[in-house]
């Protein structure tokens, strides 16, 4: 709303009169005051010859908040003359406000051929103005991150104000003086790894970018596929993605194209882990000597581990095993592994075959069951060479490696008086040797008593 503002031009009159006069011109504008209504009352007396009164009445009006609006398609740093920046427009205010234009919180001003203001006003139906600027300016590459904003100054009965519009940052358009690669992750890279290569550029817009790698057999630079942001992803990383890789940079409107420094990839890896001998026999009470090899990019450290206990039994790449038992047969694993690169490792197992005759998982045991049913019963033996499994009654059976030295055989049996009395026997012969196990058949219901504790007792069913 605009404020109606008395002040006396000439006085000639006592006190009271212009008082008087004031009071009627106050009590006219309690409706809506307008520029319209900006004018000079003339106040005289009655009396002959009475001096004349003048009171001027000013109309304020503040404008509304400053609205910027940024030139959005940009501006290129090689334009011969200043390009617009950005457009203010304070709406609605009187008197005329006053524009000031800001960048990085420093008024602009005039410069030929660097900096240009203009500035319009427009007057409204009301008598109010709308104020429009623009700024245009040269810039630089520098002020790709600018601030600029515009400050509207305006009068009031009580003093000077101001209003600040947003702040805006105007595209800035400049040519790529520098191509580089950047490598995600950061720091030391290991097969299995996702590895994203990228080109940056310092130039807006950026360049068409293309990723090459450096062929080792011919020297020659051999484009990658990317995907559809310019990427190249390796996933999973593999150890002939190392090798020389580079960014051509292509500026489209100079069809200048620039080329990163080379920048050396490389895939830490643990490969061709083996163990020699491969398949070692060897007689109980003889000695094994196990040694492991690997390739890698890095310094290894080895360990051997047992495979069905995961026990550490030697760190090194050697392991000696003495006076070997039948019970040290089954499977050694080697694990090659990068200390300073944590998860890059590889393993190789191996089974040590002990020569001897069947060895089984127990001698006999008790087995609790019910006369007329179906009853599973299995049998383990273990030896080298691998032993065969045998059942003294007929059933269904199945046989399952356990390892290359050990077998489990299931025998599916139904529960007549005659089986009760005589009971089940698994034999298990090999080359060398046979064994056999003896499994009781009870009435009633009851876990099953192992008989001399060997192997790993196992219930019936």
């Amino acid at each position: 709303m605009s404020t109606g503002f008395l002040s006396t031009r000439r006085s000639g009159y006592p006190s009271s009169v212009c008082a008087r006069a004031r009071a009627r011109v106050n009590l006219g504008s309690t409706s809506t005051v307008t520029p319209h209504d900006e004018r000079i009352f003339l106040c005289q007396g009655k009396r002959p010859r009475s001096q004349e009164h003048r009171i001027q009445l000013r109309v304020y009006k503040a404008p509304e908040e400053p609205n910027i609006q940024v030139n959005a398609l940009g501006i290129p740093v090689d334009s011969k003359e200043p390009e617009e920046v950005a457009t203010c427009v304070g709406r609605n205010g009187y008197p005329i406000p006053q524009v000031i234009w800001y960048k990085n919180g420093r008024p602009l001003k005039e410069e030929k051929n660097r900096v240009h203001i203009q500035s319009s006003q427009t007057v409204e139906s009301s008598g109010l103005y709308t104020l429009q600027s623009i700024l245009k300016a040269q810039l630089v590459k520098e002020d790709k991150d600018a601030q600029f904003y515009c400050e509207l100054n305006y009068r009031l009965p009580s003093g000077n104000h101001m209003k600040e519009s947003r702040e805006v940052t105007v595209p800035v358009f400049y040519p790529t003086e520098k191509v580089w690669l950047e490598v995600e992750p950061v720091g030391m890279l290991k097969e299995g790894d996702r590895v994203e290569i990228r080109c940056l550029a310092d130039g807006n817009p950026p360049p068409h970018f293309s990723i090459s790698k450096q062929n080792p057999s011919t020297r020659e630079a051999e484009e990658e596929t990317t995907n559809d942001n310019g990427v190249l992803v390796l996933e999973p990383a593999q150890k002939e993605h190392s090798g020389l890789y580079e960014c051509q940079g292509l500026d489209l409107d100079t069809m200048i194209s620039l080329p990163s420094e080379p920048q050396e990839l490389l895939v830490n890896y643990v490969s061709d882990v083996r163990v020699s001998p491969a398949a070692p026999e060897r007689q109980e009470g003889s000695s094994l000597t196990l040694t492991c090899e690997a390739e890698s990019s890095q310094d290894l450290e080895f360990q051997w581990l047992r495979e069905e206990t995961g026990q550490v039994l030697e760190r090194g790449p050697v392991l000696q095993l003495h006076d070997l038992k039948r019970e040290a047969g089954g499977g050694y694993r080697c694990v090659a592994s990068v200390p300073s690169i944590p998860g890059l490792n590889g393993t190789q197992l191996v089974n040590v075959a002990v020569f001897g005759p069947p060895w089984m998982a127990f001698k006999e045991r008790k087995v609790w069951v019910k006369e007329n049913m179906m009853l599973n019963l299995s049998c383990e033996a273990s030896g080298h060479p691998r032993p065969a499994i045998s059942w003294n009654v007929n059933g269904t059976t199945s046989e399952q490696d356990q390892d290359p030295q050990r077998v489990l055989s299931t025998l599916n049996v139904l529960v007549t008086p005659e089986l009760l009395e005589t009971g089940v026997e698994c034999t298990a012969s090999n080359d060398l040797g046979k064994n056999t196990s003896v499994l009781f058949l009870e009435l009633g219901e009851g876990c099953i008593t192992a008989g001399d504790g060997r192997g790993r007792p196992r219930h019936g069913q």
